[in-house]
C-alpha cells in the first residue's frame, strides 16, 4: 500500500512538472480569450503556447550587427477576435530606458504582412509594393508613460531652468493660455509629429516596403506595456487582428529585440524571420 500511494505521489509530480515545462511549438499559435490583457504577469499567458524565435545577425544593410547579442526571445499571443496580442520575452542584464548622450535604448517590435497573401513580403521590412506592419516598443517611452522620465531634470539631474514659457506667473490661473502656450512653443508638436510627446503609449506604429523605408503609420493602433525582469524584459504588444487572418487562414510575424548596453541603434539589432502565425 505504501509503495502504491508513493507512485501515485510520484506521478502527480510528474505531470504537474509537465505542465509547468511547456515544450515550444514550431509555430506562434494565437490562443482565444475573452479580454486582452497588456499586463506581462497576467495569469491569462500561463495556458498559452509558448514560441521561441532564434535571433539572427542584421547584417544586410547598414549599419550591420555583426556580434551577436540576444539568442532568443520567448513569444506568446492571444486573441479576443477584435485585437492581437503578443507578449514577448528576453534576457538582458542592462536596464536601458534613459536617454541621454551616447546612450542607446532597449526595444523590441512585431512585423506582420499588411495584406494575408500566398506570396509573403521580404522578411526584412518587406518589399516595394508587399507593405510589412511594425509595432515598436521602446523601454524609454516605456519610462516617460510611468512617469519615471519626462523631464530635462530627470535626464539631467544638474541642469538648471529658469522657467518654460508656459509656466510665467501671468499664466498662472489660466490654464488654456498655458495650453496654447505651450503649443506655440512646441512646433513639432504643433505640427503633429507624434514622435514630440507627450507619450501616453510606450509603442509605436509604423509601415515599410523594404530597409530604408520606414515610416509612421496613418493611424496610431497599437499598445504595450514592458516590465524589467529579474533576467530581462518581458514586454506585451496589442494591436487590432491583421486584416485577412483567421483560423482557416493562417500568417506570418517576425520579431526584432535592440539590445542598449550593445549598441543597437535603428538598422542594428538582432532579428528573425518570417514565422507562421496561426489561430487555435
Amino acid at each position: 500500500m505504501r509503495f502504491l500511494t508513493l507512485a501515485i505521489i510520484l506521478s502527480l509530480v510528474f505531470l504537474i512538472s509537465c505542465r509547468r515545462t511547456q515544450v515550444p511549438t514550431a509555430e506562434v499559435n494565437v490562443a482565444q480569450v475573452k479580454e486582452i490583457t497588456l499586463d506581462p504577469n497576467a495569469a491569462v499567458w500561463d495556458d498559452v503556447s509558448l514560441h521561441i524565435s532564434k535571433m539572427i545577425l542584421q547584417d544586410l544593410v547598414e549599419p550591420r550587427l555583426m556580434e551577436p547579442s540576444t539568442p532568443e526571445v520567448q513569444v506568446k499571443a492571444i486573441t479576443n477576435g477584435t485585437e492581437i496580442a503578443f507578449r514577448l520575452e528576453w534576457i538582458d542584464e542592462t536596464q536601458n530606458d534613459l536617454p541621454g548622450p551616447k546612450t542607446f535604448i532597449d526595444g523590441c517590435a512585431v512585423q506582420l504582412p499588411a495584406k494575408v497573401e500566398t506570396n509573403v513580403p521580404a522578411p526584412q521590412m518587406g518589399e516595394v509594393g508587399k507593405t510589412v506592419e511594425i509595432s515598436y516598443w521602446r523601454a524609454d517611452w516605456q519610462a516617460i508613460v510611468e512617469g519615471r522620465t519626462d523631464s530635462i531634470t530627470s535626464i539631467y539631474p544638474n541642469a538648471s531652468i529658469d522657467h518654460y514659457p508656459s509656466e510665467a506667473k501671468p499664466l498662472e490661473k489660466d490654464p488654456q493660455a498655458q495650453g496654447e502656450t505651450a503649443l506655440r512653443y512646441a512646433p513639432a508638436r504643433a505640427l503633429g509629429n507624434r514622435r514630440s510627446g507627450p507619450r501616453d503609449q510606450p509603442v509605436e506604429d509604423l509601415i515599410a516596403e523594404g530597409p530604408s523605408t520606414l515610416s509612421s503609420a496613418p493611424n496610431a493602433v497599437s499598445k504595450g506595456k514592458g516590465v524589467k525582469t529579474a533576467k530581462g524584459w518581458a514586454v506585451v504588444i496589442s494591436r487590432p487582428v491583421p486584416s485577412g487572418f483567421s483560423a482557416s487562414t493562417p500568417s506570418q510575424i517576425a520579431f526584432a529585440v535592440w539590445e542598449g548596453s550593445h549598441t543597437e541603434v535603428g538598422a542594428r539589432k538582432m532579428r528573425t524571420g518570417w514565422v507562421i502565425l496561426m489561430m487555435k
